[in-house]
C-alpha cells in the first residue's frame, strides 16, 4: 500500500517516524509530510496553539500538497491525532482513497461527504478526553451513513496518543495491540 501518515500535534516527531519505518517494513511505501515545517513541540498546548496560529485551512493546504503527487496510485491515508483528523478530511475527499488508518483522533464528516464502502479503522483511548463516548458514537454513525466500512478499536486505560513512546501516555501493550490489528487492516486493502 501507498500509506500518506500525518503526524499529531506535537508534530513531526521520532514515533511518527518509527511507525513509518515499522509500516516500511511490512511492505509499505510511507510518506511522513512535515505540516509544521520542522517545529515540534514538548506539549499538547504547546502544539494546538502552533496549530491555531497557521490555521486549519493552511494545515488542509499543506497536506493536500503533500498528497497530491502520490493520489493517482491511490492513498491509504493515516495520521495521529490531529494528523488522523487530516487524514480523514483527504480521505473522504479523495475518490481514489483505498483506506483511512486513524490513530488516536477523527474529525468532522461534511453532511454531503459520500465515499464507496471505504475500509476505515480507528484506535482510540478508553476513555479520551479528545474522543468522547458520545462524540464517538456520533462519529461512527455518520461515517456509516456516508458509507464507510468502519471498525473502532477501544484500549481501556490508554493515555491519548499511546502509540508514541516518549510521551507520558505511552502504553505498551496497547501500543503493540494497536500496530499488531493496523498492519492486518492494512493487508486487507
Amino acid at each position: 500500500m501507498n500509506i500518506m501518515l500525518f503526524h499529531s500535534t506535537y508534530g513531526l516527531r521520532p514515533a511518527v517516524r518509527e511507525a513509518a519505518d515499522r509500516l516500511r517494513a511490512a511492505g509499505h511505501e510511507v510518506w511522513t509530510p512535515d505540516l509544521f515545517e520542522g517545529r515540534t513541540f514538548d506539549t499538547v498546548e504547546e502544539g494546538m496553539e502552533f496549530n491555531e496560529s497557521i490555521g486549519k485551512d493552511e494545515l488542509l493546504k499543506r497536506a493536500v500538497l503533500a498528497a497530491a503527487p502520490y493520489s493517482e496510485r491511490g492513498l491509504v491515508y493515516a495520521g495521529f491525532s490531529l494528523g488522523a483528523s487530516i487524514a480523514q478530511t483527504l480521505a473522504l475527499g479523495d475518490e481514489r482513497a483505498r483506506g483511512l488508518l486513524l490513530l488516536h483522533g477523527t474529525s468532522d464528516i461534511a453532511p454531503n461527504a459520500v465515499v464507496d464502502e471505504l475500509p476505515v479503522q480507528l484506535h482510540v483511548a478508553e476513555p479520551d478526553a479528545f474522543e468522547t463516548d458520545d462524540w464517538l458514537s456520533a462519529w461512527y454513525l455518520q461515517m456509516g451513513r456516508a458509507g464507510a466500512d468502519v471498525e473502532v478499536y477501544r484500549y481501556p486505560g490508554a493515555g491519548h496518543l499511546y502509540t508514541d513512546p516518549g510521551l507520558p501516555d505511552y502504553d505498551a501493550e496497547a501500543a503493540e495491540a494497536t500496530w499488531r490489528v493496523a498492519l492486518g487492516f492494512l493487508d486487507t486493502l
